[in-house]
């Protein structure tokens, strides 16, 4: 049981009060929306028109089922009904919980001025008067928190739909959809396009927490495959970016026109593949493009690296160390002897036996494929 009804059960007003009151109520209802447009700033434009007069008609039924509330006619259930549905309109017009509360404050303090000018000159008693002005404000304290809760549940069920729309937006920008798609899915999630999106892959459990600190137009999902999360950051500095990200297994992919994030997100999950130590991809763009197909890689290695494998294991292991060093190091001998921790003519007599194996080691062609397939151990 409600506390008004409560209240109603202590105080039943009889036919000729509730009749009086009636009479006195009539201008009420206007009397109320004047007040609310004259006191309440965010209903100064709201409450003309049609919009006036629907809510003219609803103060008016509020308080006929009001004094049927109070004539012990009625529970009052329907007028919690409306308020909780007008809370929820509220939002839909874009007006605040605090606007609606100050407007239940004006209407409460006009509506009790009609009130009282009805039931005192009924001659209600004072003991009875007192006990109508607790009913009163407690009906309307009631019907007020109806609508804070259609208010509360309306924002919240906004923030759903929101949430589920830029998740949407989310995976059809790492599915590739098309530009079309895309911009149908930003409108419907009230996201702006940015110019570019970077993709940054993380832990599950760790990208709520990192989105939180990024920027607010950033999207995020935190169920992808293999327990991963992923962020969508818009117009990234990158080093920035990097800074705010201490997680060490976080992967950076590139900045990608925002229509084409699906391609910043395929190199951050192929980086993630190729090694745990890598942070952000543009500092292993080498490796990466090696990586791209494993199985060209081997073939290159097996046919570029061909003539060393009629040496037993160790020459030849001996030999590509020396062959990779020579070619990073352009052919100076002294940096390659360094690197190896030999000496320089050792390096001399290795480059000989090379140099036997490979007839064609100054050929161009020959050095971009014994650089692919020595310069880096991939795959």
């Amino acid at each position: 049981m409600s506390h008004a009804v409560r209240r109603a059960s202590e105080l039943v007003l009889d036919e000729t009060t509730v009749t009086a009151i009636r009479a006195a109520l009539r201008t009420t209802a206007d009397e109320v929306v004047q007040a609310i447009i004259d006191e309440v700033p965010s209903y100064a434009n709201a409450l003309s028109g049609r919009m006036g007069a629907t809510i003219r008609r609803a103060v008016r039924t509020a308080l006929s089922l009001y004094l049927d509330l109070a004539s012990g006619k009625a529970t009052g259930g329907d007028a919690s009904a409306a308020a909780y549905e007008l809370g929820r309109g509220e939002v839909r017009d874009g007006r605040s919980m605090d606007a609606l509360l100050s407007a239940y404050r004006v209407g409460a303090r006009v509506a009790w001025r009609g009130l009282a000018a009805g039931a005192v000159p009924a001659g209600l008693p004072a003991a009875q008067v007192a006990k109508f002005a607790e009913l009163t404000f407690a009906y309307i304290d009631e019907l007020s928190a109806a609508s804070a809760a259609g208010h509360a549940d309306e924002l919240a069920a906004r923030g759903r739909a929101h949430e589920r729309h830029l998740e949407q937006l989310a995976r059809d920008l790492l599915s590739g959809a098309s530009p079309e798609v895309l911009l149908a899915g930003a409108g419907r999630a009230g996201w702006q396009p940015p110019v570019s999106l970077t993709a940054v892959l993380l832990p599950a459990a760790h990208a709520r927490p990192a989105y939180r600190a990024l920027d607010p137009g950033t999207l995020v999902l935190d169920d992808l495959p293999d327990a991963s999360g992923v962020l969508l950051v818009p117009d990234a500095d990158r080093a920035h970016l990097l800074r705010q990200l201490p997680d060490r297994a976080a992967v950076v992919g590139p900045a990608r026109p925002w229509t084409r994030a699906s391609a910043s997100y395929a190199r951050a999950v192929r980086a993630r593949s190729l090694s745990c130590d890598i942070r952000d991809t543009e500092d292993h763009l080498p490796e990466l493009v090696l990586s791209a197909d494993a199985d060209a890689l081997a073939d290159l290695r097996a046919r570029a690296l061909a003539p060393l494998r009629t040496l037993p294991a160790a020459t030849a292991r001996r030999l590509e160390e020396t062959l990779r060093a020579w070619l990073l190091h352009q052919g100076r001998r002294d940096e390659v002897a360094a690197a190896l921790f030999v000496h320089p003519q050792t390096v001399r007599y290795r480059m000989s036996q090379l140099r036997e194996l490979f007839p064609d080691l100054g050929s161009p062609h020959r050095v971009l494929e014994l650089t692919l397939a020595v310069g880096l151990r991939v795959g």
